[in-house]
């Protein structure tokens, strides 16, 4: 998809979450990163990124807890 696509097609759900995710470790493509300025909305992906990194913070928390409780302390 080029810049210059007076149309660009909206990002579906997946594609939304793959690009939030792919963002986060710093491994977004060029591709998709144009694709998303040019046909996302912000509100979209302000709203994954809040999400990934609630899950990604519960994530780590549940793990230190479980290595915490193995550990017998």
């Amino acid at each position: 998809m080029s810049s210059g696509d007076p149309n660009p097609k909206k990002p579906t759900l997946f594609q939304v979450i793959a690009s939030v995710v792919a963002a986060a470790f710093g491994v977004q493509s060029s591709a998709n990163r144009e694709r998303d300025f040019a046909a996302g909305s912000a509100k979209a992906y302000i709203i994954g990124g809040i999400i990934f990194t609630v899950l990604f913070v519960l994530a780590v928390i549940t793990v230190v807890n479980l290595v915490i409780k193995s550990t017998g302390t």
